[in-house]
């Protein structure tokens, strides 16, 4: 393999930050569905979702419509500040490692965030847009978070409508055994 880049830095850079600009201004909106605009029409973005299932949504439209829609539906009021990237030029990989905050406050004024860190690792695609997304995460500390924030009766209505529709037994748009999925998460 050489050692030379297949992608060009500056624009992997730049890529970067109109990511980081357009996460701002989803959060600050309460929605993230304009971020689909940032993958290719094939692109496809999963995480898994513990022991037994795994979520993947192909294409800009289910990424849109379930992975920065439905997905992230009731979050508002939560951030996702990115602490660091890791950029490889030569496969056009990269990883940003964020944090889970929200914006509800605990007795003792510390913000709702579950421990740990969390990821993203991405395949560039060209032209400003990922081809490939898999997001990380400590399962067992956001639940943990979650139950933590039911017991306090801190959760936003949408949250509770987050979960009632998770735990409700219906199918869920994009979640599958694991396994199962229309493309690999790994």
């Amino acid at each position: 393999m050489s050692d030379s880049p297949r992608f060009d830095r500056a624009e992997l850079d730049e890529m970067v930050q109109r990511w980081l600009k357009a996460n701002q201004d989803c959060e600050a909106a309460g929605d993230w569905r304009p971020l689909a605009d940032f993958y290719t029409s094939d692109a496809t973005y999963g995480w898994n979702y513990g022991p037994t299932q795994e979520f993947m949504a192909v294409g800009r439209d289910e990424i849109r419509d379930i992975a920065v829609g439905l997905e992230m539906d009731g979050l508002d009021g939560w951030t996702y500040p990115y602490q660091d990237w890791v950029i490889d030029d030569r496969t056009g990989n990269l990883i940003g490692l964020w944090k889970q905050i929200s914006d509800r406050t605990r007795a003792d004024g510390s913000h709702y965030s579950p421990g740990g860190i969390g990821g993203s690792w991405f395949r560039y695609g060209g032209n400003f847009q990922w081809s490939w997304q898999r997001d990380f995460f400590d399962f067992g500390n956001v639940s943990a978070l979650f139950l933590e924030m039911i017991t306090d009766n801190t959760l936003s209505d949408g949250m509770h409508k987050r979960i009632a529709r998770a735990t409700s037994g219906e199918p869920m748009p994009g979640w599958y055994p694991i396994g199962q999925a229309p493309v690999p998460l790994w």
